[in-house]
Formats: C-alpha cells, structure tokens, sequence
C-alpha cells in the first residue's frame, strides 16, 4: 500500500520511536479531522513513527471490534478520550459520565483521557466527576488524566491548581494552549503556578496555541517562534519530571482542522497541513529528547 520512499520513512520513524519509548516517551496521533476508515489512519500514524492513537471511546461494539482489530494489525496503543456532556444539568451529567466511563475503561486502552465536568459547575459538583473518575480508574487498573481544557473544570491555571491541592490523586493531560487564550498571555512570569501543575501532568497534548488563539496557523513559520520555543520549554519539563519520577510519559500531537486550524476567507481552505504540523511537532520533540538527560 505504500511506496519505497514512504516505507524509508516508516523504517526511519521506527527506530526513532524505538529509541525514544526507552526512554519512556510515546507518541500519539490525533484523528480528528481525519477523513476516511480508521484502519486507514491506524497504519499512516503508524507509518510516520507514532506509538499508538488517542480517539473518543467508541459505545458502539462494531466499531470497537474494528479499532480492537487494527490496533493489534499495526501494534499500535490507544489512549481513549472520554468526556462528560456540560450541556446536561449536573446530575445527568454525572450519571451519563459514569456510564460512558464504564464503557471506555471495559476497552482496555493504555490511559483514559477526560474532559470533565464544567465551568458552570460548582467547585463539589466538579469534584464529584473527579471522584467517580478516580473510583473506575482503580476499579480497572487503567490510570484517567482529566486534560486542560477551557469550558472544564480545568479552564483556567488558578482554578485547576484549587482542585490539584485537595485532590492528590488527580493527574492531568496538559494542553497548555487552552491557557494561552484563557490567561491572554505565554505565562513567562508564572513559574511558582507553572511548576504545581508539571508535578501532575502525566500526559501532554502538544499543539501551540498564543494569547489569542488555541491554535497558531502554522507551526514552522517564523513568526511563531516564540510561542514555540514557550511551549517546548513547558513539554519538555513535563517530560523531565516524569523521567525524575521513573515514569513513561505520553504526548499526543493535537493540531486540529477547521475552525481550530485557521482557514482563508469565503474558500475557507486550511491555512497549512494539519497532519504535517503534527508530525512537525513530534519530530521537533523527538530532536528536543535526544539532548535531554
């Protein structure tokens, strides 16, 4: 199905990924916005050097069996996304998440990663999902990592710092660009806040967002530099405290397409690739980590 020059690259990949889940890093491949079969995305992520996926947690069994098959066809490990409804009142919510929790835990994915509960909620409603999380996550052995997100319990720095310091047992995914937006700014000056949250991130969402915005229009081009180099900087600790603590760290590469990715004008073509800027991303972390230690 694939070209000698594409199967150079799986060849070349592979030992990249070799090398780097030695030193306890894995990389995965978002498929949102991926157009097509998922078997067709399993073997080109798997063809451009990821470790595995990270996909919402399917309810329906045939579409389970299908990722179940493919996965295990290109030795590939799946992280889930799961996620509460915040458009429910509370308690439906709550209900629903459980339920759908169940669902993806019974799935056996390396990791489970959570959108969780709401801005609107209050600080005990919020805690109460945190909880129910924590609860399956020890019932099924499997960990839950409850991601920075704007529109979560997790929207903002201070806020989720209020839930990590009466939650021990909470861990996170960072995507620090949702931050970016919220804050208005790259947190230069943020460090003491900064290091509370990199002690309980357990999995990275790596795309680069800027004060204005979740998502930077392309991620080589010079003029987002800066916010490269501020989002590197911020990954990087995250992989150097897990290492510190014997820890496999995973990132998901997570530039998305339209509207997160910005589009031109009435054609509302894609400004770039999404895919490449991905890709752009683990392999600029994959050079990063070979300096590290």
């Amino acid at each position: 199905m694939f070209g000698k020059k594409q199967v150079l690259y799986f060849l070349f990949f592979c030992s990249l990924t070799i090398g780097n889940a030695q030193k306890g890093v894995l990389f995965f491949q978002t498929d949102w916005g991926f157009e097509g079969e998922k078997i067709a995305f399993i073997e080109k992520a798997k063809a451009f050097g990821y470790d595995g996926i990270e996909v919402w947690a399917p309810r329906d069994p045939s579409q389970q069996k299908e990722i179940s098959a493919a996965l295990k066809k290109y030795n590939m490990k799946v992280i889930f996304l799961c996620g509460s409804n915040p458009n429910l009142p509370y308690e439906e919510s709550l209900r629903e998440y459980i339920s759908y929790l169940k669902n993806t835990f019974k799935l056996n994915p390396l990791a489970v990663n959570s959108h969780t509960g709401s801005d609107f909620y209050s600080y005990e409603q919020n805690r109460a999902f945190i909880e129910q999380a924590r609860k399956l996550s020890n019932d099924y052995g499997i960990p839950i990592y409850h991601e920075t997100h704007r529109g979560r319990f997790s929207y903002s720095m201070p806020e989720t710092i209020k839930y990590l310091e009466k939650n021990d047992a909470l861990n996170l995914t960072l995507d620090i660009s949702h931050w970016m937006v919220v804050h208005e700014s790259l947190l230069d000056n943020r460090a003491d806040l900064l290091d509370k949250v990199i002690h309980k991130s357990r999995h990275i969402h790596a795309r680069v967002g800027f004060e204005e915005g979740p998502q930077v229009n392309d991620p080589t081009a010079p003029e987002w530099e800066i916010a490269l180099k501020r989002h590197l900087a911020i990954w990087e600790a995250v992989i150097q405290k897990n290492w510190e603590e014997k820890k496999t760290i995973t990132i998901t590469t997570e530039f998305g397409p339209p509207n997160y990715m910005p589009t031109e004008p009435i054609t509302r073509r894609p400004l770039s690739s999404q895919w490449e800027a991905n890709v752009f991303i683990m392999k600029t972390l994959k050079d990063k980590i070979k300096n590290m230690r």
